[in-house]
């Protein structure tokens, strides 16, 4: 770390954003953070303004629109639209102001719906998107096309990773906007408390996901920033995945839920199957710490007891 380092992270109070604090903070590592009341980054002008006055050296930009498959069908238009605004004008402002090194969060769900598995970082571009979430897509995949482009023009170190299935602390519970395992928290808990005798899940719960703990994943975003220069993509996994079916049966059991487990085959699926290649990340010197079955259970006690203080 250098002695007058300032790090920006954007989207602090997401998922991604509150863990890269945790991360950081450990390393008492000088940060600078604005909610979105104080900084709109869709406007261009005010984020100028901002690394203009405050100066970062390293920026972290988590901040993203992000969803499930029925957020990404109901809201297409706001997820590509407030994803490319949001990246243009961060990576624009870094460079204008001589930003040091940044970190550009993709995601792995931007790789083409019929990837060879485990997916290689070079499988980017190479076929069709998954068409549930295809606009979201779009906008990170332009993203990390940015962060090559300012590179190779301007010589900037903009890097990018490809996080995994996420999941945590600070997660999204929200049934109409969530992703799988908030979700299925959420609705054994609710099922289990009102002794519920079944639960449906979404699809035929035969696609298999791969999952990693947030707090993985800061901690892997910290080490990429430290030992990975350039434009070349570094995939963020564990290496394993699972069927959704045996996943659901999981949190259950971790919630406590007895009853029936139903899935909706009339829902979609999704892509079939998606594994992170991370051979790159290995080499880099860096492993996952958190199994699944622990992180599941650190996040279903993060969530009841916030449940139980936010009343509902």
């Amino acid at each position: 770390m250098i002695v007058d380092q300032k790090v920006f992270v954007a989207g602090h109070r997401g998922l991604v954003g509150s863990a890269l604090v945790r991360r950081l903070g450990q390393d008492r590592v000088p940060l600078v953070t604005r909610v979105r009341a104080e900084l709109d980054l869709e406007d261009p002008a005010a984020v100028t303004a901002f690394f203009e006055r405050e100066r970062p050296s390293e920026v972290y930009l988590a901040a993203a629109r992000v969803g499930g498959i029925l957020a990404n069908a109901t809201y297409p238009a706001d997820f590509i639209r407030n994803n490319l605004l949001v990246t243009l004008n961060v990576l624009e402002a870094a460079r204008h102001t001589g930003v040091t090194k940044l970190l550009y969060l993709g995601s792995s769900c931007i790789y083409p719906k019929h990837a060879p598995q485990p997916i290689p970082e070079s499988a980017l571009l190479t076929g069709p998107l998954e068409p549930t979430n295809q606009a979201y897509a779009i906008a990170k995949i332009a993203g990390i096309e940015l962060c090559r482009s300012y590179n190779h023009q301007y010589g900037t170190n903009f890097v990018s990773v490809m996080p995994t299935n996420l999941y945590g602390p600070g997660d999204n519970f929200d049934l109409d906007t969530s992703h799988v395992i908030p979700a299925l928290i959420r609705k054994f808990h609710e099922a289990h408390e009102a002794t519920v005798p079944t639960v449906s899940v979404w699809g035929s719960g035969t696609p298999r996901r791969e999952f990693l703990h947030v707090d993985d994943l800061a901690d892997a975003c910290v080490h990429v920033m430290r030992h990975h220069d350039g434009s070349d993509l570094v995939n963020i996994g564990c290496g394993e995945d699972l069927p959704i079916g045996e996943l659901a049966q999981m949190v259950a059991e971790v919630v406590g839920y007895r009853g029936d487990i139903v899935f909706d085959a009339t829902k979609p699926d999704g892509t079939p199957r998606k594994l992170l290649d991370v051979t790159r990340l290995a080499a880099l010197g860096w492993q996952p710490r958190i199994p699944l079955r622990r992180g599941l259970e650190e996040t279903v006690a993060w969530y009841r007891r916030t449940v139980r203080v936010g009343g509902g």
